[in-house]
């Protein structure tokens, strides 16, 4: 049984997921997890943040594409139905290989779970 991935785009889960979540910080980015308000077990919610510190409008937004590839990749595999995830990235999201951003969100998640 698979999960289905949906993007959080209200403000008010971003500071939800930041303020009663649970929180792993990786080199390449920070996961934050919470329950969903969705009644659906089945549907995994995912936003990505990247702050201006990060950089300009073209590297923030590669650190969001690469982050979007990560999340399709590990999600189905490793991500519980029924919660709202927040990634943010960090310095080494743009300049780290696919690989370690992979492992890092991986890492990530098997944190967050248990």
């Amino acid at each position: 049984m698979s999960v289905t991935i949906t993007r959080i785009v209200k403000r008010a889960d971003f500071v939800r997921a930041a303020q009663s979540g649970r929180k792993c910080v990786t080199h390449s980015i920070v996961l934050q997890a919470v329950q969903s308000p969705l009644p659906d077990p089945l549907v995994v919610r995912v936003g990505f943040t990247a702050t201006k510190k990060l950089g300009n409008a073209v590297i923030r937004n590669l650190a969001k594409r690469r982050m979007r590839a990560a999340v399709q990749a590990v999600f189905p595999a490793h991500a519980v139905g029924g919660t709202d995830y927040v990634l943010i990235a960090r310095d080494l999201c743009v300049q780290a290989s696919y690989e370690t951003l992979l492992r890092d969100l991986t890492y990530a998640l098997k944190r967050i779970k248990g």
